[in-house]
């Protein structure tokens, strides 16, 4: 059983019972390492209804396909997406309106979400002067989750210990993940620094499945 957490107050697809489990704050002293993930706002600048996403590029945030599109793909308005960069209690390290997104063409190629491809990129107004976070083909655990939630929707969340392996075309985690998680990046070591392997889609079991990034990402990122 899973549950799929898009903006706040999505009607889940795929739904189980909710845990009390979240992912806990990340401290305030740790924010500025983290200032390439951000709020994706569903609704505008600062309103309630959010995902999660990271700076991929300059002007490229990496989410999920339901976040912007809804369990039966009906589209999203640009004029109503938002991302925030390093989101903290009302400040931030950059802010832009979204002028174009791109839905992975495999995620609503049946209607409904198919969440083995639940990845979609947004294109920033205004690109951002902040190092954007690389993307890691193969990866292994122990992993980290960062984005914002329900719960605690003005400052990071994080673990960086997540065990984790693959579940047919998904990374089944063990971290727990929330409403608003959605879109957030799932990182690996790679080297010395964090590299995004995967993407927050979906609760499961007290865990998170997470979308692995594809070739149809990358191809943007050339």
């Amino acid at each position: 059983m899973m549950r799929t957490f898009g903006h706040l107050g999505l009607v889940a697809a795929l739904t189980a019972p909710a845990g009390a489990q979240e992912l806990p704050a990340l401290p305030r002293a740790d924010h500025a390492d983290w200032t390439a993930v951000g709020r994706v706002n569903t609704r505008g600048y600062n309103r309630r209804g959010m995902c999660s996403g990271a700076l991929v590029a300059p002007d490229l945030v990496l989410t999920a396909a339901h976040c912007i599109a809804g369990p039966d793909g009906n589209p999203a308005r640009t004029e109503d997406l938002h991302f925030v960069a390093g989101w903290l209690g009302g400040d931030y390290a950059a802010e832009s309106a979204v002028t174009a997104y791109r839905v992975h063409p495999e995620a609503y190629a049946r209607v409904h979400l198919d969440i083995e491809h639940d990845l979609a990129l947004l294109t920033l107004a205004d690109p951002m002067e902040i190092a954007p976070l690389p993307l890691v083909a193969r990866a292994a655990p122990p992993y980290a989750v960062v984005g914002y939630h329900d719960h605690r929707p003005h400052m990071l969340s994080a673990r960086f210990d997540c065990a984790g392996l693959q579940d047919h075309a998904m990374l089944r985690l063990d971290c727990p993940v929330r409403p608003g998680n959605s879109g957030g990046p799932v990182l690996s070591r790679d080297g010395d620094a964090w590299s995004i392997t995967a993407v927050i889609s979906a609760a499961a079991r007290g865990g998170a499945l997470a979308v692995p990034v594809d070739d149809w990402v990358r191809q943007w990122l050339d």
